[in-house]
């Protein structure tokens, strides 16, 4: 192997200590402390390297630390006098709130109180501190004991910061990762039903205050998040506070990979031929003026081409959130966005105004705003690296993204089409009519967003969510003889079962032959092993965008 990848890796001294694969972006450090920012907001999506880029920093600036061996031989190195005047100088407070979350605010809550708990401990020291505040010590031990009151907590990473500057004579470094999860969170149970959202913005609105705002015990702070909350105020009054999105051109380059980037990594890994691929369906972000890809994508793809050279590309983002967000919009009746959303899914552009200002309890409230979060959570991205203006041309980044909006959109329509015609499909399944089943799944196909991309998983995606929505326990893609059958499904009652193999055609000539193909699957691979008391009925199933043909095993 030329090189050791670690997939997740978040943490930049592990990597580094593991001799792992490191893209370099210590360059942001000195861009950031040459700023003359209070405070430094970065929003970006999921899995673009926000915790380790904050890790980073706090290597590197920790006063309790030695990093000069960690840091040899990267960019930051270069600029001699700032390493002199700044690495492992300053006290740094780094904090992550991305698991204060739960099904209640009280469950919640204490995940946040555990949160502060936890850097209490790794920051012990101040408890023997004879140069904090009294009256601070004894706040501290609440805080480490999980006794501390809702004041203390929301003042929690002011006191902190207040004893580290008292112990230490320096000010502090704050270091806040993903503070607008606790709010996302809560949003998303509040639409289930529990509603405690105001009681957590009012929590994170408190800590974020007191901490940022006219903190006299701060060197500077750097938060990152998915959204910058506007009308939550909870940065107003911070002075010299500076927000960075993705249409921001400032520090664009440094989440994400960059085209270089990826290549020496391609190089390194000796995987250089898989360049095209990676670029398909992990490339295509625009940040600002620059660029990127996906690097939890280009990771994880790497250390599995590492493992095993015939890999092939995988959606390795979709089960990092529930893509709720995209049904939102199919559902939403009053937006008449399905023209909109057929062109993005044909590999089109639309024009949109969008706001980087958002709040979590009014995402639904416009169409622009959920335009809004789709550019900023990385659904869509711009089309023009050099654009500027708003409105703003938006588009699907790559295949991997558009797979997502496939699936779900496949999903959300197998739920709500025709019941008559599902009826139709089931009758014709069990009584062996492969005219009628391929005429109804032809029609149902027509109700759903017309698209010309096609892949295999839109089809079982919308198979199974028809059969499900028709009350059928449904097996997909599970173990079963030699292999796994695409779906599996039993009707325990009458003692029966249908084996459905589904394939992509090229053509409508090509559709009768791949159903013959599917159907040897089946045999070859013995699907039916473990079904011998039932009425085991096997079907190939050929699709051609929006026309389907069903064979079945005689």
């Amino acid at each position: 192997m030329a090189i050791k990848v670690k997939v997740g890796g978040e943490f930049f001294e592990v990597l580094r200590k593991a001799g792992c694969y490191y893209v370099d972006k210590t360059e942001l450090i000195y861009d950031l402390a040459s700023s003359e920012n209070t405070v430094s907001l970065f929003t970006r999506p999921r899995r673009f390297g926000k915790t380790l880029t904050m890790s980073t920093m706090e290597s590197f600036f920790d006063i309790r630390r030695d990093s000069k061996a960690l840091f040899h031989g990267l960019d930051i190195m270069k600029h001699e006098e700032f390493c002199r005047e700044w690495m492992n100088q300053y006290p740094v407070l780094f904090v992550s709130l991305k698991d204060a979350e739960g099904l209640t605010f009280e469950g919640a809550y204490g995940m946040l109180k555990n949160i502060i708990a936890d850097v209490c401990k790794k920051h012990s020291y101040l408890a023997d501190s004879e140069r904090a505040d009294a009256d601070d010590l004894s706040t501290f031990l609440r805080y480490k004991a999980q006794r501390a009151t809702d004041q203390d907590i929301k003042s929690s990473l002011l006191t902190l910061t207040r004893m580290m500057n008292a112990h230490f004579g320096k000010p502090v470094i704050l270091l806040i990762d993903e503070y607008d999860v606790p709010l996302a969170k809560a949003n998303e149970e509040k639409q289930a039903g529990e509603r405690y959202y105001p009681q957590m913005l009012d929590v994170i609105r408190g800590i974020m205050s007191t901490a940022l705002k006219s903190n006299d015990y701060l060197k500077f702070g750097v938060v990152t998040g998915c959204l910058r909350i506007a009308k939550e105020s909870i940065f107003t009054g911070v002075n010299n506070f500076a927000s960075y999105s993705v249409l921001d051109r400032r520090f664009s380059n440094y989440y994400g990979f960059t085209d270089d980037e990826v290549v020496e990594l391609l190089s390194q890994a000796g995987l250089s031929d898989r360049k095209e691929l990676l670029c398909a369906w992990y490339d295509g972000y625009v940040f600002g003026n620059t660029r990127v890809f996906c690097p939890w994508d280009v990771i994880n793809y790497v250390a599995d081409a590492l493992d095993d050279p015939e890999t092939g590309p995988k959606n390795y983002w979709k089960n990092t959130s529930s893509n709720g967000i995209i049904r939102d919009f199919v559902e939403r009746t009053d937006f008449r966005v399905k023209g909109k959303i057929e062109i993005l899914m044909n590999s089109g552009t639309i024009t949109q105004t969008i706001s980087d200002e958002l709040t979590y309890d009014s995402l639904h409230e416009t169409e622009d705003n959920l335009w809004s979060v789709l550019l900023m959570t990385g659904y869509l991205t711009k089309s023009d690296p050099k654009s500027k203006g708003n409105p703003a041309d938006l588009r699907i980044p790559n295949a991997e993204i558009a797979s997502i909006f496939q699936d779900t959109v496949a999903k959300y329509f197998s739920d709500h089409v025709s019941g008559d015609e599902q009826r139709k499909l089931m009758f014709a399944l069990w009584a062996g009519d492969e005219a009628a089943a391929s005429e109804s799944i032809s029609k149902l196909l027509w109700q759903t967003i017309s698209y010309m991309d096609y892949h295999e998983d839109y089809y079982h995606a919308f198979l199974t969510g028809v059969f499900v929505g028709r009350g059928y326990e449904v097996e997909s893609n599970k173990e079963n003889g030699l292999g796994r059958p695409d779906i599996k499904l039993k009707d325990d009652d009458n003692r029966r079962a249908l084996i459905i193999e589904a394939k992509k055609s090229k053509s409508k000539e090509q559709m009768d032959r791949d159903c013959d193909e599917a159907l040897k699957q089946i045999v070859d691979n013995q699907y039916v092993k473990g079904l011998e008391d039932y009425d085991v009925s096997c079907y190939g199933i050929a699709f051609y965008q929006k026309s389907a043909m069903v064979k079945k095993l005689k």
